[in-house]
């Protein structure tokens, strides 16, 4: 995928809306020093080229019975790809498993997972995961507690035309 070239405007907004995503246009363009028609065009813009993929509401686990957090590194018996496959689509269609990520070295896959209790994180590891056909390890550690939780990206690392700021560019004045 080509990326895109985006000026300092158009990072800007992605700041703005990756830090509030409820945002008016009117306020948006205030902030980042246009009139709202032209933000709102580059706001639709930077939609259709999918550097915005949708706008979400980050909820407060513990206030709604979410008192676990936990990680699961899972090891798999076979990494071919139809069982990779099969082992991802198996995840997605557990509500308690936030985030699941494919890596790299001795663990195969590393799953975020949020329930109400640790007798329901338990049920899942022990009935679901273990039981999941392909498993042959499971790991798990609980958080104890969360010192950044920074959803996105950092925008401030993105320069027009480049991937991310070089340590030299960011040093100039």
């Amino acid at each position: 995928m080509r990326q895109a070239r985006l000026d300092q405007t158009d990072r800007r907004i992605l700041s703005e809306l990756q830090a509030d995503g409820r945002i008016t246009n009117v306020e948006l363009a205030r902030k980042v020093g246009i009139s709202a028609p032209p933000c709102l065009r580059r706001v639709r813009a930077l939609e259709e080229a999918g550097l915005i993929r949708g706008y979400a509401a980050l909820l407060d686990d513990r206030a709604l019975g979410f008192d676990v957090t936990a990680f699961a590194m899972v090891g798999l018996h076979s990494q071919a790809e139809a069982d990779l496959v099969a082992f991802e689509q198996r995840v997605r269609g557990s509500p308690i498993v936030r985030d699941c990520y494919m890596l790299s070295g001795e663990i195969d896959f590393m799953l975020k997972c949020v329930a109400p209790d640790l007798t329901a994180f338990q049920d899942f590891i022990i009935h679901e995961l273990t039981a999941a056909p392909n498993v042959a390890s499971v790991k798990t550690s609980l958080v104890i507690r969360a010192s950044k939780h920074d959803p996105g990206v950092p925008i401030e690392m993105v320069t027009a035309g480049d991937r991310t700021t070089r340590t030299s560019e960011r040093a100039r004045p």
